[in-house]
């Protein structure tokens, strides 16, 4: 499931704005600040810096717990949202430039899903034409990230090793059932 949320510039005066798991927030306030924390998901931080407005995404593809259709549909659809959110807000896609995230790998016994999201994040910007201007994918610890939507300033805290309970969080997610396809309807929240 993704949710989305879309911060105006006249906000609330809340500073700190967590994306958790298939989520994605977009904002033009320059006071905003998006925070994640990383196993082996994946986080898009994208802006458009002439339109003042960004945000940040965070994915977990299946892996081998799916066949490769559902994993690349889930990525495709989390990079599509936050796009899109982006170009309601006033982004330009030609414009656009982004920072990615995560893709630790967090059990060495377990297939590296983590590096599933890393390639698939990096081949979804380079097959869109959208710029990679940073990135810090791999390794095996899970990342605290803020970033400042506005500014595109980001920053990264490594993890210490017993952060299990990412990874374990990351596999609930993981196994859950592929949403049901469109009825046409729409559900607001």
């Amino acid at each position: 499931m993704n949710v989305a949320r879309v911060l105006s510039p006249d906000a609330a005066p809340t500073r700190i704005v967590h994306v958790v798991q298939g989520e994605f927030v977009v904002s033009a306030a320059t006071d905003v600040v998006l925070t994640t924390v990383l196993g082996s998901c994946v986080a898009a931080c994208m802006r458009d810096s002439l339109a003042g407005v960004g945000g940040m995404n965070h994915f977990l593809l299946p892996g081998s717990l799916a066949g490769e259709g559902v994993e690349l549909e889930r990525g495709v659809h989390a990079m599509e949202l936050l796009i899109n959110a982006l170009l309601q807000a006033g982004a330009r896609r030609e414009r656009l430039e982004t920072k990615l995230f995560g893709g630790a790998r967090m059990m060495k016994n377990l297939s590296d899903i983590g590096a599933k999201n890393g390639v698939f994040a990096s081949e979804f910007l380079r097959q869109e034409g959208i710029t990679c201007c940073g990135s810090s994918l791999g390794g095996q610890q899970a990342r605290r990230i803020r970033y400042w939507p506005v500014s595109g300033k980001a920053q990264q805290m490594l993890l210490g090793a017993n952060v299990l309970d990412v990874f374990e969080r990351e596999m609930k997610v993981a196994v859950a059932p592929a949403p049901a396809a469109a009825s046409g309807d729409v559900e607001f929240f």
